[in-house]
């Protein structure tokens, strides 16, 4: 039966932990130069109407090194971009393709693509959720803590944006606690808090980023600018201004916490280069776990 993973929720518990145990074992089987073709002939289509860095090169080289192929779907090269339908693109692909993958502005348009495909569908980025990036991010934290350690403090500081209502919702599945630094104006939506909540999601919301790092394990923070937010840029560096991840700020929390960034980064606006560069900081294991999370996400839905 086709499984679709819209929302760090279409995901089980039992699930979500039975990806990230393949992860591990992905992951060093890499590393020992050893590539299981676990989807050979499998392919996967990728549909970008955003521009990607590490979703477009982490789903890419996954796909590939497990066996499968993959293709980069521009809208603006496919008939989308002449006015083609979702749902007779989503038909079409579905005859052709494993599973499709899509960066979409509205977390609506992979609703619908999902709704109209026969195959699996992932939502590589939208407007309300980044599941695949939570998976990485949920790993990293069991690398460093340990795999079975549950009690955990994860402080999000800056924009409630996707990122952050993804990382809200997956609390439910985790039982870390989730602490959410955010101006007023700024705050995650009502409807994924409710949603959180509703699952069974650990969520404690703050305006002073230092009380929400004092307990904190995860210190996690992104761009005050999202795509699609350029033109409101002068007034949220003015909104976010105290809320950068800086040495100033992590003298609040623990020396044994760690730091998240899902990238990219604008370094000097919401973290300083001593801390994404610094002994704190996991970015680059969060980013490389981007790969593996996500070719153990493929696996258990094409498998």
């Amino acid at each position: 039966m086709k499984k679709d993973v819209l929302s760090v929720l279409d995901l089980s518990r039992e699930e979500l932990f039975e990806i990230l145990a393949l992860a591990d074992k992905l992951k060093s089987d890499r590393k020992a130069g050893v590539f299981p073709d676990l989807l050979h002939k499998k392919s996967l289509g990728m549909i970008f109407e955003k521009a990607s860095t590490r979703t477009r090169i982490s789903f890419e080289t996954g796909i590939f090194e497990l066996g499968g192929h993959p293709l980069f779907l521009n809208p603006g090269d496919m008939q989308l971009g002449r006015g083609e339908v979702i749902a007779d693109t989503a038909k079409v692909l579905s005859r052709y393709l494993s599973a499709i993958m899509m960066r979409s502005y509205r977390h609506s348009t992979v609703e619908e693509l999902a709704s109209h495909s026969t195959i699996p569908v992932i939502n590589g980025l939208s407007d309300e959720e980044h599941p695949c990036q939570i998976l990485a991010d949920i790993m990293t934290i069991r690398e460093h803590f340990g795999n079975d350690k549950e009690d955990l403090t994860i402080a999000w500081v800056g924009d409630g944006n996707n990122v952050c209502n993804s990382l809200m919702l997956s609390s439910a599945l985790t039982g870390y606690r989730i602490n959410v630094a955010t101006p007023p104006e700024y705050a995650p939506s009502g409807k994924y808090i409710e949603m959180a909540i509703r699952a069974g999601a650990m969520v404690n919301l703050f305006n002073n980023p230092e009380e929400a790092i004092s307990d904190a394990d995860v210190i996690y923070t992104d761009t005050w600018i999202s795509m699609g937010c350029e033109d409101e840029k002068e007034a949220r560096i003015s909104a976010f201004k105290n809320y950068m991840v800086n040495d100033s700020l992590l003298g609040n929390c623990g020396k044994d916490a760690i730091i998240l960034h899902c990238l990219p980064a604008h370094r000097g606006e919401e973290i300083s280069d001593e801390v994404i560069d610094g002994p704190m900081s996991r970015v680059w294991d969060q980013a490389e776990n981007r790969l593996h999370a996500q070719k153990a996400l493929l696996v258990k839905l094409l498998e």
